[in-house]
């Protein structure tokens, strides 16, 4: 069965942490389609930890990082397999496949790509700017525990 790039793009972009895109090429004997799977369910409950403890528990920022590891892992093999050669991509996924029926990626891949990179940049930054917010407002709160 012949693999299209653009649907495995696509799957990387709007379902992000899934692992559908790995799951996609590799079926389901994809380690790394369950590894996003279950380290965005270990995400989601991080973040139910998160909101119950008002961003101060420590397994919960583990989970989330999880999670957050999960989408952009899932957005940065949308960026590497959708800039791939397609003589490349299909050596790989479409092994004798016939040269009238070679991948030919169009600008739709190419769409993917930018949005996967302006998502995945996007998110690293939140997530950065509310964890060093967290840490520094923790590190003042044991300062004043020290200086009472």
């Amino acid at each position: 069965m012949k693999k299209y790039k653009l649907l495995f793009c696509s799957l990387g972009l709007f379902f992000p942490g899934t692992g559908l895109n790995c799951l996609y090429l590799q079926g389901l004997r994809s380690f790394w389609g369950w590894a996003q799977m279950l380290s965005l369910i270990g995400g989601i409950a991080g973040w139910q930890i998160l909101k119950e403890s008002h961003l101060h528990s420590a397994p919960g920022w583990v989970l989330i990082t999880f999670g957050f590891i999960a989408i952009e892992a899932s957005w940065l093999t949308t960026i590497v397999f959708g800039l791939r050669p397609d003589e490349k991509w299909d050596a790989q996924f479409n092994p004798g496949l016939e040269p009238q029926k070679a991948t030919r990626s169009g600008w739709l891949v190419v769409l993917t790509v930018i949005f996967s990179l302006v998502l995945g940049v996007g998110v690293m930054m939140t997530f950065l700017a509310i964890a060093f917010e967290q840490f520094f407002i923790s590190q003042l709160q044991e300062a004043r525990k020290l200086s009472q």
